[in-house]
């Protein structure tokens, strides 16, 4: 068993908060992008027209490139080989410039052996310390999901090394970067013990940002709640822990730790509802219900019961007051604010973009265009360098990265020219040189390098 590296080893509490301000500038200007202004002129020339992939993965403007980081079933120099279904990831400072990111594994329940890390029967699970598999199956298969970490050199654009990083988990969708230098990966399910399973699952673990291979203890942190997990992000001033859920009737929750160096030593969990307006659908499937650029009050209400073994934790909340979310998912905290996508959002079900200022603690609906030809399906998401947004479809048509300017502006910054696969992970390193996205359906992960603004 490899002993974890110091979670503030490679960046501190201080160099967070500047990365995070700086991915957060154009923010500022952001609540202009309630218009929804759609494709201008203005917009499409910030970084030109996409370019057809001769190589047919990826449509990038011209004077971008792509690199191919890894292919699911790659062998990783631990000896274990990537896993499928690759979805959310963060970046981390590493050695001498170079990037650590953390990636998830989507990987099911009942997946095929070939999606996991072991081989595609499983014949490498005895080079695995069972301390380190979190849930190693009732029958002798574990589950199968995970992290991965692997070290990029973006002066080079080359792969440094890769290993596994968690294992024996499922379905781990999104999450999000910490202070402390972690990443808080998160379970999107709620399957219990049986049916092949020995534990329970729908739990968030903690990941350290390591240049050094090793799988960190699978140590659930069951005072953020037991259901389906979807992504994370922390208010790096409070160190209280914002979380979206992914189900049609789902709540936004927020975690206040009692150590944010400990988080299994337990908090609070509580759910949001906005002041008025008690039990409040905002998902404006029937009805324009909260309309673009509103501004709410919201306060906190106290979960209890929160293993949930009925998988019924948003609805307790939304019986006590807390608001309804139409598939809460990617989440990204910059500029004082929580940003926050709902996929099935708006009458159209193509999605939302909410924005919550934890120091006011207000709610706005920034952003419900209804119209696939601009986002279909927002999902994950993040904040570039110079300010813009960039969000990653996951509909069932062409899927694009689409970038929203703080003006409020939009425009096709990639296509997925491989196949209609969920973009997913889109991720920036510190020195904000490189773009980091999962083509997850196809086992994928890209490094984009180029002129940025």
């Amino acid at each position: 068993m490899n002993t974890p590296e110091s979670y503030k080893s490679m960046a501190s509490r201080r160099q967070f908060l500047q990365t995070s301000s700086a991915f957060a500038l154009g923010f500022v200007g952001l609540h202009s992008l309630v218009g929804c202004q759609g494709f201008s002129a203005k917009a499409k020339d910030r970084f030109g027209p996409l370019i057809s992939d001769p190589d047919g993965v990826m449509d990038l403007p011209e004077n971008f490139t792509y690199n191919i980081v890894t292919r699911m079933n790659d062998l990783m120099d631990d000896g274990f080989y990537v896993p499928g279904a690759a979805d959310g990831m963060a970046t981390f400072k590493g050695h001498n410039g170079e990037t650590i990111v953390i990636r998830n594994h989507e990987v099911n329940s009942n997946a095929d052996p070939s999606m996991g890390a072991f081989g595609p029967n499983n014949e490498l699970i005895d080079r695995i310390d069972p301390a380190l598999l979190y849930d190693a199956g009732a029958e002798g298969s574990p589950a199968l999901g995970g992290t991965t970490t692997f070290i990029y050199d973006t002066a080079s654009q080359q792969l440094v090394s890769q290993y596994l990083s968690l294992a024996g988990t499922l379905r781990n969708c999104a999450g999000g970067p910490t202070p402390w230098n972690t990443w808080i990966t998160c379970e999107e399910t709620t399957d219990l013990a049986g049916n092949g399973l020995a534990k329970d699952h729908g739990y968030v673990f903690q990941v350290p940002a390591s240049v050094s291979p090793m799988i960190a203890p699978p140590v659930p942190i069951r005072a953020m709640g037991r259901f389906n997990h979807e992504a994370v992000a922390v208010d790096p001033k409070t160190n209280i822990i914002y979380q979206t859920e992914d189900a049609h009737d789902s709540l936004i929750y927020r975690f206040i730790p009692l150590d944010p160096n400990n988080l299994e030593a337990g908090g609070k969990l509580q759910a949001l509802e906005v002041i008025g307006m008690p039990s409040l659908d905002t998902r404006n499937w029937d009805s324009q219900t909260v309309t673009v650029g509103s501004i709410m009050n919201v306060k906190w209400i106290d979960m209890d019961e929160i293993e949930a073994p009925l998988d019924d934790l948003r609805i307790r909340g939304f019986d006590q007051g807390a608001a309804r979310f139409a598939r809460g998912e990617g989440m990204w905290y910059g500029n004082d604010a929580v940003y926050f996508a709902c996929t099935n959002g708006g009458h159209a079900k193509y999605g939302q973009i909410w924005r919550l200022s934890p120091s006011e603690d207000t709610l706005e609906l920034f952003i419900e265009p209804n119209d696939p030809g601009m986002i279909e399906n927002a999902d994950n998401l993040t904040v570039t360098p110079w300010g813009d947004l960039i969000v990653c479809e996951d509909g069932s048509n062409e899927q694009f990265l689409v970038g929203v300017t703080p003006e409020g502006e939009l425009y096709k910054f990639a296509r997925n020219a491989v196949s209609h696969s969920e973009l997913a992970g889109a991720t920036f390193s510190p020195d904000g040189t490189t773009l980091f996205v999962n083509i997850q359906h196809d086992g994928l992960t890209l490094a984009i390098s180029g002129p940025w603004t």
